[in-house]
């Protein structure tokens, strides 16, 4: 199999070449429509890469460009400094697992893996000795002879991917490859999928509509919307600083404010009840702001933001309570940690450190 590469960290939203994999202002218009519009994105070898968004924000059809089978309206694909968009799919030396894994019913786990191996017409001893490791690598030595169709789901992915695999890819294509599995299966699949990656170091780029996938799998995040990227980072970087309303809103859940601006002795501030949050300097002249907080970011305090709760649901390992305050209805999360919480109709106060709060100008309220 292959050797592991190293991963890259945070980028900017248009990275600098050379890459191992580079799309260069990468767009596809159908008529009228706009399905991407002027991706660049630079993917380090061994890096595992997540496209983002919701249904239609164009991460299938940059997916589906990269593997050949939509030809780009503009723009370049580059691997290793050699132009992609001139070459047949099955030449581009990739390795697809599609939604609905697309085995072959009528052969086995082992003919199905090894089916890309005889089109490439790799000699007998080493495409059974391929197909062996493969199995193995995604533990599925003892079913090598069953058939798909007395499969799990589970059993079924892993043969596709490691059908994917056995040929040895410059990089893997995965096409939302578990989202027809139960939530348990998924989880467990998230886990050792990321783990094969890191084992082999494949560069690898997933596409998916699931944020908890993204983040649980990726070395990075491009987040898309309506054709565009709207940010490009790592999980934990997308997630606590979102560069847009859309990020914020999209990738979990976030608390939106109106904050009044106070200039002090200590510079400008956002204030909601007695919490501070300073002010960059492009802000500080401006009456009021955006301020946008996590929900697990949020604590109970003697003084703060005046609350009311609304509601508490247990979760299990959390709480989860909605509040009525005067920016506007919030929503808390906190840790099940066996202390006393607050009940439904009481009034509290919520507050959150500076750094936690992320600010925006008022006209970025719109997504």
């Amino acid at each position: 199999m292959l050797a592991r590469s190293s991963t890259s960290g945070i980028a900017p939203m248009t990275d600098p070449a050379p890459a191992f994999l580079a799309l260069d202002g990468l767009s596809k218009r159908y008529a009228d429509h706009v399905a991407v519009d002027a991706l660049t994105l630079g993917v380090a070898q061994g890096e595992f890469i997540s496209l983002l968004g919701p249904s239609g924000c164009g991460k299938t059809t940059t997916l589906q460009m990269i593997a050949g089978f939509t030809e780009p309206s503009g723009g370049a694909i580059r691997l290793e400094g050699r132009d992609l968009v001139a070459v047949k799919p099955a030449r581009r030396g990739l390795g697809i697992v599609f939604q609905s894994y697309a085995l072959f019913p009528h052969m086995t786990a082992a003919e199905n893996v090894a089916f890309g191996l005889e089109m490439q017409r790799v000699p007998k001893a080493e495409r059974a000795r391929r197909v062996t490791d493969a199995l193995a690598l995604v533990g599925l030595s003892a079913l090598a002879e069953r058939y798909p169709r007395r499969m799990s789901g589970g059993q079924q992915q892993r043969v596709a991917l490691a059908r994917a695999l056995v040929i040895q890819p410059r990089i893997l294509l995965l096409d939302e490859p578990l989202s027809n599995l139960d939530a348990k299966l998924r989880e467990e699949m998230q886990i050792e999928l990321r783990q094969i990656q890191r084992r082999i170091g494949t560069t690898t780029i997933l596409v998916t509509h699931d944020q908890h996938e993204a983040m649980a799998l990726s070395d990075r995040i491009v987040v898309m919307n309506a054709g565009k990227v709207e940010q490009i980072g790592r999980p934990q970087d997308v997630y606590e600083r979102p560069a847009t309303p859309f990020v914020a809103s999209f990738l979990g859940k976030t608390n939106v404010f109106e904050a009044l601006v106070e200039r002090g002795a200590d510079g400008a501030a956002a204030v909601l009840g007695t919490v501070r949050c300073p002010c960059p300097p492009h802000l500080a002249g401006a009456g009021h702001v955006l301020l946008t907080v996590r929900p697990e970011k949020i604590a109970f305090a003697d003084e703060g933001l005046a609350c009311r709760i609304v509601s508490r649901v247990f979760q299990g390992t959390y709480w989860l309570f909605i509040g009525e305050t005067p920016a506007g209805v919030a929503t808390i999360v906190c840790q099940n940690d066996g202390a006393a919480q607050p009940g439904e109709g009481e009034s509290v106060h919520l507050t959150w450190r500076a750094d936690d709060a992320a600010l925006r100008p008022l006209s970025g309220a719109g997504a």
